[in-house]
């Protein structure tokens, strides 16, 4: 999701008015429930799609960055 500056300055501005308060006390408050949350522990994600591509060509990386440095899968120079 992106917005412009424009449209942030005016969704503050219409949450401040909303709560009664200044832009810069709404700013603060919602920074400081970052720095909440971002205390507690960060939650260990499975990375479900590794080895999904696994390949039995028995090519490692490095191989396969030589062969596009090579110029694999481009099309043949006239």
């Amino acid at each position: 999701m992106s917005i412009t500056i424009e449209e942030l300055a005016a969704r503050l501005s219409a949450e401040a008015s909303r709560r009664g308060i200044t832009v810069d006390a709404l700013v603060d408050e919602l920074a400081g429930k970052l720095a909440q949350a971002g205390e507690s522990k960060p939650v260990k994600r499975r990375l479900a799609f590794v080895g999904i591509g696994a390949s039995s060509s028995g090519r490692s990386a490095r191989e396969a960055d030589e062969m596009l440095a090579e110029g694999f899968g481009r099309p043949p120079a006239c």
